[in-house]
């Protein structure tokens, strides 16, 4: 059954044009890209995707640098889609990505 999942292509990459780069390393890989924004993010809704994280030293930090200037958010989808993404980008770091 295919699964979905969310994406975010952060500021940085947003700036320095990867967006196209980033988009076809998920094609490549047969998912599907069911949708996409190109949006700035508010503090608020930052605040609320990393709640989990609230009060930890980084928090301040994630929630202005998220909200700082546009992203690109998606939704994926395949089979194992979840699994394939976390491969591709890096759990958290997306310098442990294959």
């Amino acid at each position: 059954m295919a699964e979905r999942t969310l994406i975010i292509i952060k500021p940085d990459a947003v700036q320095r044009r990867l967006m196209g780069r980033i988009l076809s390393r998920f094609e490549d890989k047969g998912l599907k890209i069911v949708a996409a924004k190109l949006m700035h993010i508010s503090e608020a809704l930052a605040r609320q995707h990393y709640a989990v994280h609230e009060g930890k030293p980084f928090f301040e930090g994630v929630v202005r640098y998220l909200s700082s200037s546009p992203v690109l958010v998606m939704v994926l989808e395949a089979d194992g889609v979840i699994g394939m993404a976390r491969k591709l980008m890096g759990k958290t770091f997306g310098n442990e990505a294959e």
